[in-house]
């Protein structure tokens, strides 16, 4: 047995009481790792200094610096001349997904997912789940003492205002501050123009009711977010769907080939960050869309909740801002970035604005005026920039940890989206492992995971299944990722 006093005859120092490495360096360099796997330190994050870790762990300078370069070597970190050492990409990441095919399609189907959906939607709210199935961003991400007082502030201040219906379009000043970051974000936006709603469901459901009747053909992409689907059945219509590419969104030539092929009322379409894949359509390709779609006269559906969740410099552009005989609905919401308990969304609805009011006034009437009356107070004071630079932040590195622990627990042959921005992770499966059946067994162990059979009205992606990264990353997660690894593999192994 190797004595615990033995000297590190290369530092000078002794071995770290308990460690069990053989020596210090080596429990230097596994404490760093350590940080890294949990978060702690996140891509791109500057690394203690020499000096300052020497002191916090009592060991020599040399020590740390062996450590360092050890790691460096192995690619968890890499040195930067006269700026010390920071963290790279892990070195254990799975292969990108590849595009599955959804299903060949005669014509339009019906869409027949809502018992599935149902069952995977019983996880939210539930804090007794892993929280890997539902995308919302952590409690501890948000802003809640700002916000809880701004919102005791304006109900103290106008109470009468905040105890009535505010009016059907929205809290005026609500409406003018989404219309100033829309214009910011290179939309032409009326400052009339926006309608608040509860959430972006409801300004889905809105922008559908005002385009399409019970019985037409929305056009959507395959894989999408499964309460899409869930609404084409509830309202009665049929999908055509077009494929989705990892690499590079709704290709304009597949759209243009399925409204020559079918009678398309409208479109649904996510172009940034799409949920489940995560794809990006770029503008050049949203500039085509938008012109095809405008020549034959049919209203596009923008699901823009994730757009403000990039991770690169620039913010994407959307269909909107390319819009220029507003057939665009852009339908967004707080839910994913600021505050999901508000359900506080909007939509830019162009020349269907007035339709929208009226069935609008017909199914809620209005958004809660409290929760109109904080946000609209956040923004006023110029926060969110802020705020959704640290959440981004903090997403892209959750994300990053959940890359390693799963290229390190799920089994070989496990592909995963490579995400510029958004909160979900797309995993393929290696054959033989069945998304559903994983995901009832995920379920029993009371981890909550969305299978990929819900995102289409076929069955191309069977074997696949979609991961949040919204929760800070946590010895709950990391037990939840381990433990979804060993069932796919004993799956895979026909257990």
């Amino acid at each position: 047995m190797r004595d615990d006093t033995t000297i590190d005859h290369q530092t000078g120092d002794a071995p770290l009481p308990g460690d069990g490495t053989p020596y210090r360096y080596q429990a230097v360099e596994r404490h760093v790792t350590a940080m890294v796997e949990a978060g702690a330190i996140g891509l791109g994050d500057r690394l203690p200094s020499l000096r300052t870790l020497s002191a916090n762990l009592g060991v020599s300078i040399s020590t740390v610096n062996q450590a360092y370069v050890e790691l460096e070597r192995k690619g968890v970190i890499e040195s930067r001349p006269r700026s010390g050492f920071f963290v790279r990409r892990p070195a254990v990441r799975l292969p990108r997904t590849e595009r599955a095919e959804s299903g060949r399609h005669d014509g339009p189907r019906p869409v027949t997912r809502s018992g599935l959906i149902q069952t995977v939607l019983e996880s939210v709210g539930r804090s007794d789940i892993v929280p890997l199935g539902v995308i919302a961003p952590g409690v501890e991400l948000l802003p809640r003492k700002e916000l809880s007082r701004i919102m005791a502030a304006v109900v103290r201040d106008d109470p009468a205002r905040a105890m009535g219906y505010a009016p059907i379009p929205g809290d005026p000043e609500l409406v003018r501050q989404i219309a100033f970051r829309s214009m910011e974000h290179g939309m032409a936006t009326a400052p009339d123009e926006p309608v608040v709603t509860a959430g972006c469901m409801e300004a889905l459901y809105l922008a559908l009711r005002s385009v399409c009747r019970a019985g037409d053909t929305v056009l959507i992409q395959s894989p999408t977010y499964y309460c899409f689907l869930q609404l084409l059945e509830t309202l009665g219509l049929r999908a055509v769907e077009i494929p989705s590419h990892p690499d590079g969104g709704v290709h304009p030539a597949d759209l243009d080939r399925a409204l020559c092929a079918y009678d398309i009322a409208a479109c649904v379409l996510a172009p940034n960050f799409n949920n489940p894949d995560a794809s990006l359509t770029p503008d050049a390709a949203k500039r085509e869309i938008v012109s095809i779609l405008a020549r034959r006269a049919i209203p596009l559906v923008e699901d823009d909740v994730s757009t403000d969740l990039h991770f690169t410099p620039t913010r994407p552009g959307t269909y909107k801002q390319f819009d220029r005989a507003g057939l665009v609905l852009l339908c967004s919401s707080f839910s994913k970035t600021l505050a999901p308990g508000y359900r506080v969304g909007w939509m830019l609805p162009g020349r269907f604005r007035q339709k929208v009011l009226e069935i609008k006034a017909t199914t809620n009437v209005s958004t809660s005026a409290p929760a109109q009356m904080a946000i609209a107070e956040y923004l006023r004071q110029g926060r969110m920039e802020r705020h959704l630079k640290r959440l981004r932040t903090a997403i892209e590195r959750q994300m990053d940890t959940m890359q390693l622990h799963l290229g390190r627990h799920f089994p070989p042959g496990t592909r995963v989206s490579h995400p510029a921005g958004g909160a979900v992770l797309w995993l393929q499966l290696p054959g033989g492992v069945d998304s559903v059946e994983l995901f009832f067994r995920a379920r029993a162990r009371s981890i909550g995971i969305a299978p990929g059979a819900i995102f289409s009205t076929g069955d191309g992606f069977a074997g696949y299944i979609r991961l949040s990264c919204g929760a800070p990353f946590s010895d709950t997660l990391h037990h939840g990722i381990r433990t979804l690894g060993q069932m796919a593999s004993a799956m895979l192994g026909g257990e």
